[in-house]
């Protein structure tokens, strides 16, 4: 049986892991006949937002332990990750994979990666096993691996930010997977889109469908 690794960035969209991806996600690992192990950075969340209001919150929030609450407890540290253990690795979207995995969110093509997210990322690739991202979490790869060729749907801004980074963006709509074939990776836009849970569950499918069949 193929096993995936999921990163996790929090739980919630505005601050952490958006809940329909990462779900959705690991119910595609299970439906494809693979299996998976959740990670996340021990780390404090960029800042805590309301998700009623859009407010932040004069609060601290842990990403580690936030995202427990998606995993149902059962997730380890990052620190912990080896690639030697796992087939692939993926990454689902929300605002977390650009505040809390990188800062992308606020530093745009400039940005920097969180180091134990980037060591996972490079040490998968040096590994050559693919690696899966969903929604925003593919500017991610944009910044670690050079040259990468990645989807983040067709908003125009964080699109030149992507080519900025040295990467090639790929216009995209709803289920679309753009496989780079050089660099190993798989991205699709899900919510970076104007989408509903169905679009959600066809794109987070067709990736970790993509990603099983290169294996």
């Amino acid at each position: 049986m193929k096993k995936f690794a999921v990163i996790l960035s929090g739980s919630g969209v505005y601050d952490g892991s958006e809940i329909h991806e990462a779900t959705l996600t690991m119910l595609a690992i299970m439906k494809n006949g693979a299996s998976y192990e959740i990670f996340a950075p021990d780390i404090n969340q960029h800042h805590v937002i309301n998700h009623l209001t859009g407010s932040e919150m004069n609060e601290t929030r842990n990403v580690l332990v936030e995202s427990a609450r998606i995993a149902r407890g059962k997730i380890k540290n990052l620190q912990e990750y080896n690639p030697q253990n796992f087939h692939a690795l993926i990454m689902p979207g929300g605002f977390g994979a650009a505040k809390n995995l990188s800062n992308f969110a606020f530093k745009g093509a400039d940005c920097s990666v969180n180091q134990d997210v980037e060591n996972a990322i490079v040490s998968t690739y040096k590994a050559g096993k693919p690696i899966g991202a969903l929604c925003i979490a593919p500017v991610i790869l944009a910044k670690v691996i050079e040259k990468a060729k990645i989807t983040i749907g067709s908003e125009e801004g964080p699109a030149n930010a992507v080519e900025q980074m040295g990467a090639t963006h790929q216009n995209t709509t709803h289920g679309e997977v753009v496989y780079d074939t050089v660099n190993n990776l798989f991205t699709t836009p899900c919510y970076m889109l104007d989408a509903n849970i169905l679009q959600i569950d066809e794109g987070a499918n067709n990736v970790v469908k993509a990603m099983l069949e290169k294996m």
